[in-house]
């Protein structure tokens, strides 16, 4: 029997003092030694486990939880296991000398045995964590070998030790911390509880907190999708996620090989807003949280998902907490992205109508991808729909078909045509149907930046605003209109109308339009807009300052009202028609606000 006799001694640490560097510099987040002290414990008892089904452990298992306990009055925290445990010698060398990891030797000595996913232990820097707010730590634990003397081991947090016998009945290791004054918020149930169940909530080993299991030790991420059923995945979802409206669908990731790397990722409905969406994905290491700042792992635009990654093979520093860039990560990073466009891909094919009714749900991360990610792109073009203003969906390639006929300019470029605001822009919706032109629905916050990326990836395409232009312009072709005004009438409207004008950023023109077209047409410059739109969803100011926006106030010559104003004589009757005909330009564009609406509704009573 190997007797454990009363030592003293010092930690040998290549450093005079390595416990305010602990506490200052290698763990930004106190409350992470909960995290790693309940990580060890799990890791202590997965290794019975393993060594039970290696059959070089025949005693009786029993339950294997982990226990937190906390003691307000006696200021301690005490974390207990019923796992492998240690003797006095594996102490001296797991707990002393801080450089060693007892994993390594662990996996080493068992790798050939099978499956060591699960077993490589956190031995050495994550015990340390406990001297962020433990003036003192003793450690009580025996040996699951046979005949094993139970042993004590106390540290104030110098580099002094002690270590004794111990009294201990059964197997395993109980950590008490003797909590510093400095950290008495973690003598509070609740603030314990809360930490537990950020970190612990998935953890593989049950995990007691005031006489209560506090997580969910096998997750649906663990289990075999041929096992799981849609109610499964949905009640995971709403674990996670308690107050969320229901996923569209979700992607059920498992991959062993080059890298090891499991999860759920849940497509949720998308609101038109990118940063309500972000951070919801938790990044895990063999059940243990990690971190919600998925950032380096998760392209961007994958970032508006939700649900869990789990990966062993992401590296992490001493502190678990921040990612390092490398090649794992890049391909972690490329796996994720093919298996959300290969199941993107496959339930358009398998259900198109289905596909077509969660589209407008989805469209904004489908379009940030295309927007974001080559790859992804290659893939998405073939399921990215375009709706149109009656609600038909078409892939890239169906509308090329569709509109080509119609909407091929007189240069050869297709012209699709779209609407930010179908309800705003209705008046030039209708002009735009006149000539049996198809018009797009693009009202999301990205649209600004998805169109530039269609035109720069679309041979011959060009990507107009419904109000852009007039619809003649909009799509050149060879045929034009000719103007019934003399080019003296023509000026005479010029100048008419540029008197009315209050913004110096427009500028007025006279065109040949149909007679059925407003007398007075409102457009914007689609450079100028798209530049405006893509600043405000950066969050940038627009780079044309607080300048107004420019516009083009175009004069149907060929409109009978046209003609009605520049033959009226009286001076001031000329004018007020040339007003009414104006605001109604405005009108149509939600321009005429204020006083000008209040002035302009007296104008129309009074010639009703």
């Amino acid at each position: 029997m190997e007797s454990v006799v009363q030592e003293k001694g010092n930690l040998s640490i290549h450093t005079e003092n390595i416990f305010p560097i602990i506490k200052k510099f290698l763990y930004s987040d106190h409350e992470i030694f909960l995290r790693e002290l309940v990580s060890n414990s799990v890791d202590a008892s997965q290794k019975l486990k393993q060594l039970a089904s290696y059959g070089e452990f025949n005693g009786e298992l029993g339950e294997l939880k982990v226990t937190v306990k906390v003691d307000e009055a006696a200021r301690t925290i005490t974390v207990s296991d019923r796992g492998i445990g240690m003797t006095a010698d594996e102490i001296k060398k797991y707990i002393n000398q801080i450089a060693f990891s007892g994993a390594a030797e662990f996996v080493e000595k068992y790798k050939d045995k099978g499956n060591d996913k699960g077993i490589i232990g956190h031995f050495g820097l994550g015990f340390y964590s406990a001297f962020m707010v433990a003036s003192q730590v003793e450690i009580i634990t025996k040996s699951y070998k046979e005949d094993a003397e139970a042993a004590r081991w106390v540290c104030d947090g110098s580099t002094e030790f002690e270590l004794t016998t111990a009294e201990k009945a059964e197997r395993g290791t109980d950590i008490i911390l003797h909590i510093a004054p400095d950290s008495e918020e973690f003598l509070s149930p609740h603030r314990l509880r809360t930490i537990l169940e950020k970190y612990g909530k998935f953890l593989p080993i049950e995990i007691e907190f005031e006489e209560k299991i506090i997580n969910n030790p096998a997750p649906v991420w663990t289990k075999n999708p041929a096992d799981l059923k849609d109610e499964d995945y949905l009640n995971f979802y709403r674990e996670l996620y308690p107050y969320s409206e229901e996923p569209l669908f979700w992607i059920h990731l498992n991959v062993d090989y080059p890298f090891n790397l499991t999860g759920v990722l849940y497509f949720p409905k998308l609101k038109n807003d990118f940063q309500v969406q972000r951070e919801k994905i938790q990044l895990y290491s063999r059940q243990v949280f990690i971190t919600d700042e998925v950032k380096d792992i998760v392209p961007d635009f994958l970032q508006l998902l939700h649900g869990v990654i789990d990966s062993p093979d992401i590296p992490l520093n001493v502190s678990r907490s921040y990612l390092q860039s490398d090649s794992n990560v890049k391909k972690i990073n490329g796996y994720i992205t093919r298996k959300v466009a290969d199941k993107l891909s496959e339930l358009f094919k398998n259900d198109r109508e289905g596909f077509e009714k969660k589209f407008d749900d989805i469209d904004l991360f489908i379009k940030y991808g295309i927007i974001s990610d080559e790859k992804f792109y290659e893939k998405a073009k073939d399921f990215c729909l375009l709706k149109n203003t009656e609600g038909k969906y078409y892939t890239f390639e169906e509308y090329r078909e569709a509109i080509k006929e119609n909407q091929t300019d007189k240069s050869g470029n297709l012209v699709w045509l779209y609407t930010s605001d179908p309800r705003k822009q209705d008046a030039f919706i209708e002009s735009a149907r006149k000539r049996s032109y198809d018009v797009l629905v693009l009202d999301t916050v990205i649209d600004s930046h998805f169109i530039n990326a269609l035109e720069s990836k679309l041979e011959k395409t060009n990507v107009k605003r419904v109000d852009a232009d007039t619809v003649d312009k909009l799509i050149e072709k060879d045929v034009t209109l000719e103007s019934v005004l003399s080019k003296n009438d023509e000026e005479k409207a010029k100048k008419l109308f540029e008197d009315l004008l209050t913004s110096k950023a427009s500028t007025v023109v006279v065109e040949a339009m149909p007679t059925d077209e407003l007398p007075v047409v409102i457009t914007f410059p689609e450079f100028m807009r798209r530049m405006t739109d893509m600043q405000a969803t950066s969050g940038q100011r627009s780079m044309f300052g607080d300048m107004p926006m420019m516009f083009t106030v175009s004069i149907n010559a060929n409109h009978p009202l046209t003609s009605r104003i520049l033959n009226t004589e009286d001076a001031d009757q000329q004018k007020a028609l040339a007003k009414q005909a104006y605001d109604l330009a405005l009108l149509s564009q939600g321009m005429l606000t204020g006083n000008e609406l209040t002035q302009f509704i007296k104008r129309s009573v009074e010639i009703l």
